[in-house]
């Protein structure tokens, strides 16, 4: 029997992951840091967390209690009611999700149920905004949980941006505001964002020609900005930017990094007109536990196993695997691997326990012995998602997520191409 996240990670090492996960999630809302569950090497934000207001007698209820509402609940709103869950999502809140999948799927999925005034995303802050871009004028997005964020999102702010941007464009003589295509019809820079980042930055991207791509579509995405540009500025992860661009051929060397703290991000000059593509010093906490050292180990244990992980781990530990790829890659690898085998893979532990769930006939485990979840996405708790939906029944809005409409044309603008890029198979 697999055991409950939970449980894993009260077992867990105190000095590299926090281990003060309970049931309600509502006790950390507004203390400073990602709260339970996460790893103790997070870069705090500005601000640190975004309050909760779960009322206190839901965090009182039973586990059976909650079930019955929220059930209860959705029967009554009907068709009225579309509620998202991602991947990361604890098994207690998916299931109740209307569809599951990973941030590209979960963006076309807001697509999907025009008739549907509300939109309950289970998951994070960003996603939410996405939902609220892409859906129609007289849809409402609800958030659960205010306090769901996203560290790697919080690593690249519309100012540091803006900031880098302009620094970037002078370096190539080009105006920041304004910048055209040479003789040779490309741009000298072209911004990609990655799904994890804030409505402003998506923003940012649809002003400046750029797009937004997910881990699914990134190869497709990068081909297109190569299409229209010399080189891009890829934020805010660094290791899905060189994973993808390596993959395609782009040489180490033609990928500086970009250190927002630093002037030309520490880089000469000289770096910066020969690079291809810039990445944005940001990381995923989670996908950084995994090591070149637990593949090892792995595959000294057994050596018919089966290595898969996230790109966004960093680069030694994609090359040292059998296959990297998204969240639903990673499911259809599952899928298509026979009874028997032994995959270990490199994600988000909700996602491999409900895989090890899925097909028992399969030994399926998780490569970082040191549970650390996506401690933001744990902010969803069941507690949230019935109290935000007995609202609804009321007539009551409560947590709704609202993308400022300026921000929000220009953030479409890159989404749409997003999805229009469609992931390799």
């Amino acid at each position: 029997m697999t055991a409950s996240v939970n449980d894993l990670i009260t077992l867990t090492p105190k000095d590299s992951c926090n281990t003060k996960l309970v049931a309600g999630p509502w006790d950390f809302d507004t203390v400073p840091g990602y709260g339970p569950g996460s790893s103790q090497a997070d870069q705090l934000p500005d601000p640190v967390s975004r309050p909760g207001q779960l009322p206190e007698r839901y965090q009182l209820m039973s586990d059976t209690e909650l079930d019955e509402r929220i059930v209860a609940a959705k029967a009554t709103l009907g068709e009225e009611l579309v509620i998202l869950g991602h991947f990361y999502q604890r098994d207690e809140v998916v299931k109740y999700a209307d569809f599951v999948g990973d941030s590209f799927q979960l963006a076309k999925a807001a697509l999907s149920r025009p008739k549907a005034k509300t939109i309950v995303f289970c998951g994070v802050h960003f996603m939410a905004e996405t939902a609220d871009i892409l859906s129609e004028s007289d849809q409402t997005v609800i958030l659960p949980n205010l306090a769901a964020g996203c560290s790697m999102a919080d690593m690249a702010d519309e100012s540091s941006v803006e900031t880098a941007w302009e620094e970037i464009c002078e370096t190539y003589g080009v105006d920041p505001e304004h910048v055209v295509p040479d003789a040779e019809g490309k741009l000298p820079i072209l911004p990609v964002t990655y799904m994890n980042s804030s409505a402003a930055l998506k923003a940012f991207c649809g002003r400046h020609g750029g797009i937004v791509c997910t881990s699914s579509n990134a190869a497709t995405v990068l081909e297109w900005a190569f299409e229209r540009a010399h080189r891009v500025l890829f934020f805010p992860d660094q290791h899905l930017g060189r994973n993808t661009a390596k993959a395609m051929g782009v040489a180490l060397e033609q990928m500086p990094m970009w250190n927002p703290r630093k002037a030309l991000g520490g880089n000469t000059e000289e770096q910066l007109r020969e690079a291809k593509v810039l990445l944005w010093h940001g990381f995923c906490s989670v996908h950084r536990r995994f090591t070149v050292d637990q593949i090892t180990q792995a595959r000294a244990a057994d050596p018919q196993v089966k290595i898969i992980v996230h790109p966004e781990c960093p680069m030694e530990v994609v090359d040292a695997a059998d296959a990297s790829g998204s969240t639903d890659a990673i499911q259809k690898f599952i899928a298509a691997a026979s009874p028997g085998d032994s995959i270990g893979i490199g994600t988000e532990i909700n996602m491999v326990n409900r895989l090890a769930a899925q097909y028992p006939d399969r030994s399926i485990f998780c490569l970082d012995p040191v549970i650390c979840p996506c401690s933001t996405m744990y902010r969803i708790h069941p507690g949230y998602l019935a109290w935000v939906l007995e609202e609804l029944v009321e007539g009551r809005v409560n947590n709704q997520i609202s993308v400022d409409p300026k921000v929000s044309s220009h953030a479409k603008i890159a989404l749409d191409r997003m999805l229009a890029a469609k992931p390799k198979a």
